[in-house]
């Protein structure tokens, strides 16, 4: 098997927050990956665990992988998305700049023997 990978992007999170989920499950295998991203008590535990399940999902589908349990996470990045710039008004006639950011999540899988 080459790589499952599976990728988010555009996800409304901002990339420094998820990168501490990533960091977490980076060189784990899948089951406590899975297990260490649904105690996490963060809001990009759960797009992060969307992309895990996806990534696992295409080694099934697409690359032939028998069991599951082999996997590991072998890469999980963020890379920072567009950030949509909005403004709030503030007293005095002046305005703040509020910044939106977004994300690019990405995980790679690889057999625990090729890693």
């Amino acid at each position: 098997m080459a790589e499952a990978r599976a990728v988010a992007r555009f996800v409304r999170v901002p990339a420094q927050k998820a990168r501490l989920v990533a960091d977490l499950i980076r060189g784990k295998d899948v089951n406590s990956a899975l297990v260490q991203v649904q105690l996490t008590r963060r809001q990009a535990a759960r797009v992060v665990e969307k992309v895990l399940r996806s990534a696992m999902a295409n080694a099934t589908q697409n690359h032939g992988v028998r069991d599951v349990d082999r996997l590991m996470v072998a890469e999980a990045y963020v890379n920072e998305g567009p950030t949509m710039k909005r403004i709030q008004p503030r007293a005095m006639g002046r305005a703040y700049r509020i910044r939106r950011r977004s994300s690019h999540i990405t995980i790679v899988l690889q057999e625990r023997g090729q890693a």
